[in-house]
């Protein structure tokens, strides 16, 4: 069976075809295989996250909360956490989160940028009839790699994965080093506050 060749248009407008892998997630389901994407000089090779994933996913999370806080996160029980939950999302049948990377062109295993997104079931309203709600988050670049592309490359798949699902409707909380490629992308501020509790937890459920 040939190799499907997808077009792909980057931000020069430009059609990309380029011949792509099919891709099968764990369950041996063919999923949509994510084209190569060029920026400029570069030609950007993005795919769907798998379980062996888990650490350098958490690893990047590391670098894009020591951008946030100017100073890199204390290792401890978060880490494991973290690995802990992709390793049951990204394996669940329901398929309610995906994340989205890029290789390090330079060391084999590393990751050089990642987009994260779950799915919710939210009750339905006017502008929503499903209550589908799609939430991104956990979108970095290693610091070495910026200014290429790869933090878009990865959410214009993640985006795509939300079309192929039906999720019209998709929130995220922006910095403000992310927040123009983000508007870029079609998100807009949204009317009224975030408010947020937090709750002292007697217990973590298994």
């Amino acid at each position: 069976m040939p190799t499907p060749s997808v077009p792909w248009a980057g931000p020069d407008r430009k059609l990309v075809d380029r011949r792509v892998p099919v891709v099968c997630d764990q369950r041996g389901a063919v999923r949509r295989p994510v084209p190569a994407i060029r920026y400029g000089p570069f030609v950007i090779n993005v795919r769907r996250a798998v379980v062996a994933d888990a650490g350098e996913i958490v690893r990047l999370r590391g670098v894009m909360l020591a951008d946030i806080d100017q100073m890199a996160p204390a290792p401890g029980p978060w880490q494991q956490a973290a690995r802990e939950v992709l390793h049951r999302r990204l394996a669940e049948p329901a398929d309610l989160m995906a994340v989205f990377v890029v290789d390090d062109p330079d060391r084999p295993g590393v990751l050089a940028a990642c987009a994260t997104g779950t799915i919710e079931q939210r009750l339905g309203g006017p502008g929503n009839p499903d209550g589908l709600t799609g939430y991104v988050f956990n979108v970095v670049t290693e610091p070495v790699h910026r200014r290429r592309g790869y933090s878009r490359a990865c959410l214009e798949a993640l985006l795509d994965w939300y079309r192929q699902r039906g999720v019209g409707k998709i929130d995220l909380r922006a910095s403000p080093q992310g927040e123009p490629l983000y508007r870029s992308l079609g998100f807009v501020p949204t009317v009224g506050p975030t408010l947020r509790l937090s709750l002292a937890v007697a217990h973590r459920r298994n």
